[in-house]
């Protein structure tokens, strides 16, 4: 261990089991030195195991909905008094369709649950970072992180409506990052990560078979959940100052393949 972390402080949202991105990130940041707060929706809390993960981190869980902006700035100010003052990195590691829950076909969505899907998984990544520029709650050489999915570029059928939020989430990345570098010298980007056996990832129709056909393009294979966490950890400490408004492909290869050699030998 590098203590890569070592006296940083911030708020990672979105752990829900042992599964989960951001549960893996806790517990690298823990590693590293860094102390932070857990949050997640109260529903989600309750489905989860979040305390667990909190006594193993000596971590404090704060409830909070990411789609209330009330609720978000109970958040930030809990958090900063928790530990001593601003922050220094967030995690995003929020995505939800209720269309892909409910089975309904790209082509055949309920448009209340598109607004729910969207309002979770993107527009709550403007609601986190407004609140925490309006409170000025992060110290100069931050770092934010979200997040995303190459399915935000390419078409994934099956992905459904989550491709059309994680390409909303990327933009809005690059657009309230401009400001928050310009203002505050702090860094937001998204990190395009393989697809992972989360309890979210595994949700989506077909997602045995397309992890499978993942790793036979990627020449290093799927990046884990455990690869994504100690990436995630490069961008929340110092040797990442300059790195801002990326959306950066964490994929073992797979976004630049056009086909590989083991897919092809599938098909003669």
């Amino acid at each position: 261990m590098y203590n890569l972390l070592k006296g940083k402080k911030g708020i990672i949202f979105g752990a829900l089991d042992e599964s989960s991105i951001a549960w893996k990130t806790a517990e690298r940041v823990h590693e590293e030195g860094g102390v932070f707060v857990l949050t997640n929706a109260p529903a989600s809390i309750r489905l989860g195991n979040i305390t667990a993960l909190a006594e193993k981190t000596n971590s404090q869980v704060i409830a909070a909905d990411a789609t209330s902006v009330a609720d978000l700035e109970n958040l930030v100010e809990q958090a900063m008094e928790i530990l001593g003052g601003k922050i220094d990195f967030v995690l995003h590691s929020i995505g939800m369709s209720v269309n892909v829950r409910k089975g309904n076909h790209y082509t055949n969505q309920n448009y209340e649950f598109t607004e729910k899907g969207w309002n979770v998984s993107a527009v709550s990544f403007h609601k986190v970072m407004q609140v925490l520029y309006k409170k000025d709650a992060i110290n100069e050489w931050g770092s934010i992180v979200a997040l995303s999915y190459m399915a935000a570029q390419r078409v994934f059928p099956d992905y459904n409506d989550m491709a059309d939020n994680k390409a909303f989430l990327e933009s809005i990345a690059r657009s309230f990052g401009y400001f928050f570098g310009r203002d505050k010298k702090v860094r937001v980007n998204t990190i395009s990560q393989s697809p992972t056996a989360t309890r979210a990832g595994t949700g989506v129709k077909g997602f045995n078979g397309f992890i499978a056909f993942a790793d036979k393009m990627s020449p290093l294979g799927n990046a884990t959940a455990e690869d994504c966490a100690n990436y995630v950890i490069t961008l929340f400490s110092d040797l990442t100052k300059k790195v801002t408004l990326q959306n950066l492909l964490h994929d073992g290869g797979f976004s630049n393949m056009g086909v590989s050699q083991e897919v092809v030998e599938m098909f003669e």
